[in-house]
């Protein structure tokens, strides 16, 4: 059985610290719900360790008091969205866990800044290029077995991108990723064409960093924050390996990883240069 989700966790962790700011104890809103929230139950909310209930973080956040109406809404769709099934419920038998996770918090974030070394954003991925990428790094034979559905996930993943609000995208790429040689003849131009069509959409700004770029910050590997409005202590980062992924919940760490992404704003090329650095790599390619 998996563990607890990264919306459990960041809802948990919410309840929590509304609780500690009030200077409750368990017992404290235990007794203020008349026993409808036992100590057990709250403590098993608070830790992830059991899904949480619309009518019971209704209650807390009511005993609570003063919790802002957009904040409240939040938590109130982190609860109800645990218990949805999103179009990737299809593929359970070819997801991990770790990869539902990243999937459902893309589909409820309202921004995502992402910062690769080595490879294009998923979200911006053609099929032949994820496809690609997909069969490269897989280490498993489990993997290697399931490419054509995991290409689909990814660039089903995209629909955040163009949906009714549609999520809005940063991306700052190292330019070592756009020189990346694929066998596929044309794989990596038909790529960079994709970044130049949907680089134009209001809601997504790409950004290269130059080789040539002094040392700096994300040389210490890639990593995606997902962003949730203006509570910037749901904010997660994401950081993916070849055997797993890595989820960074902790307010303080997230905001590590979020001036970090500042300063490779900074390093890299402004929005419009980076479209015409990627048009002159394309060129090579011809």
């Amino acid at each position: 059985m998996s563990g607890p989700t990264v919306r459990r966790r960041r809802l948990g962790a919410k309840l929590r610290a509304l609780r500690d700011a009030l200077g409750l104890t368990l017992d404290d809103v235990a007794e203020k719900s008349a026993g409808r929230i036992t100590v057990a139950k709250l403590s098993r909310l608070e830790t992830a360790k059991s899904a949480a209930k619309a009518q019971d973080v209704e209650m807390l956040l009511d005993l609570y008091g003063g919790v802002e109406p957009e904040l409240r809404a939040a938590l109130l769709t982190l609860t109800r969205e645990g218990g949805r099934r999103g179009w990737w419920h299809s593929y359970r038998g070819v997801l991990s866990p770790v990869y539902e996770d990243l999937i459902s918090l893309e589909a409820e974030s309202t921004t995502i800044r992402t910062w690769q070394v080595g490879a294009i954003p998923g979200l911006l991925h053609t099929g032949d290029y994820a496809r690609e990428i997909i069969a490269t790094t897989a280490m498993h034979a489990a993997v290697e077995a399931q490419v054509d559905a995991l290409v689909e996930v990814r660039l089903a993943r995209q629909a955040v991108l163009t949906r009714e609000q549609p999520v809005a995208l940063w991306a700052v790429i190292a330019e070592a990723a756009l020189r990346n040689r694929c066998a596929g003849d044309g794989v990596m131009r038909e790529q960079l064409s994709r970044l130049l069509l949907v680089g134009k959409r209001p809601n997504v700004n790409i950004q290269i960093l130059p080789t040539d770029a002094l040392l700096h910050v994300g040389q210490m590997g890639a990593f995606s924050i997902l962003g949730f409005e203006e509570h910037v202590d749901l904010d997660v980062v994401h950081i993916e390996s070849l055997a797993s992924a890595l989820y960074v919940e902790a307010r303080e760490d997230v905001a590590v990883y979020r001036d970090a992404f500042e300063r490779l704003q900074a390093a890299a090329l402004p929005v419009d240069a980076s479209a015409e650095r990627i048009a002159e790599i394309r060129e090579e390619l011809a």
